[in-house]
């Protein structure tokens, strides 16, 4: 009986339902004027996914465009761009979340710019993604600046209402914008946004930066949603990759116990029980969840990709040794898992290696 997706779909589909499930609860909450609040704890959690969208994109800092590898999330020329968007868009979010009071008009509308500009950059970065990831960081943190939205355009409406029409033209358009109907609002504060992206090009031109780096840092890059330079990777050759359980295999024989040779990419390699475990888990998930194994085979290329650089100390015995031992407790989730989910788990493992495969 095939019990993968149960094990590993379900909790996974349910973490995604109950976080989108209460966003879009406190959302259609907020859109018909009711105050509701999830206390302290959910706020902390609100807080959380925009950290943990905000920390995965500076982690691609350092990655470069990889035909063979982890290529970068987006392009390393053109990064440091929208990583100012990051940045503003997550610092007008915990303004908007940790002020006690409205700011000043022309404040305001700057910062719902900001907000909104945050909702395009989660689209963008969703769409980059390519993959159901998507439905676990860009979405929840594109219904949060939306949330944030509206909470303050009724804070708006409940200050601004009672102040008289009073001051320098700036400032009385300011209070216009913000007492507009939302329906009406969004559509000219994304309007707004264009001026507000113009005086940030016009900085970042100072800082190396190109007028469409914010549109390029998406496209100038292999293997992503929005890619355009896929066709540059075509016959392009790649070295043999290092990876983990490779490099593990290659310790004491005594420790490691290699089994028998294999072969990938047209090489021969040693292979012992913990790296033949591994790729049948992987041959695994590939044929059962592609969509999951997508996204893990990224990441363990970019990984690979920095043992490959340095694999002047992971080809070490000892070290290899330690990475083995390490690589242990995978091994034995990958093999029960490979027992619960395979009819014939050790024919699988059996056959990795044996012909010109990965």
């Amino acid at each position: 009986m095939d019990i993968l997706v149960p094990l590993i779909m379900i909790p996974l589909a349910l973490l995604c339902l109950v976080g989108l499930g209460g966003l879009l609860v406190e959302l259609m909450s907020i859109m018909l004027g009711k105050k509701m609040s999830f206390g302290r704890g959910w706020r902390f959690i609100e807080g959380c996914i925009l950290f943990v969208l905000g920390f995965a994109i500076f982690l691609d800092i350092g990655s470069v465009n990889d035909c063979c590898g982890g290529t970068a999330f987006l392009s390393p020329s053109h990064r440091l761009s929208v990583l100012v968007l990051v940045v503003l868009s997550l610092a007008a979010y915990f303004y908007s979340a940790w002020r006690k009071r409205i700011g000043p008009p022309g404040l305001e509308v700057l910062v719902n710019c900001c907000l909104v500009i945050g909702v395009v950059l989660c689209v963008a970065i969703g769409l980059q993604e390519m993959e159901w990831v998507w439905v676990f960081t860009s979405l929840p943190a594109g219904v949060l600046f939306v949330i944030m939205l509206m909470r303050n355009h009724y804070l708006a409406l409940a200050t601004l209402r009672s102040q008289t029409d009073e001051g320098p033209v700036l400032l009385r358009w300011c209070r216009k914008i913000l007492l507009l109907p939302a329906f009406t609002k969004i559509p000219l504060l994304l309007l707004l946004c264009l001026p507000v992206l113009v005086v940030l090009i016009s900085i970042l031109l100072l800082f190396g930066q190109q007028p469409d780096s914010m549109i390029r840092a998406f496209t100038d890059t292999y293997k992503q949603g929005l890619s355009q330079l896929d066709s540059q990777c075509i016959g392009v050759p790649c070295p043999e990759g290092h990876f983990l359980c490779s490099v593990a295999a290659g310790g004491h024989p005594g420790f490691v116990r290699p089994i028998r040779a294999g072969i990938r990419r047209g090489k021969r390699i040693l292979c012992n029980r913990q790296l033949l475990v591994a790729n049948a888990f992987e041959e695994l998930l590939q044929q059962r969840l592609p969509g999951l194994h997508r996204p893990i085979r990224r990441f363990y290329n970019r990984v690979g990709g920095l043992i490959h650089r340095y694999y002047g100390v992971f080809g070490h015995k000892w070290v290899a040794d330690l990475v083995y031992l390490l690589m242990k407790p995978l091994e034995w989730m990958f093999l029960i898992t490979l027992y619960l989910a395979d009819r014939r788990p050790e024919d699988r493992i059996a056959k990795q290696y044996t012909y010109d495969g990965r």
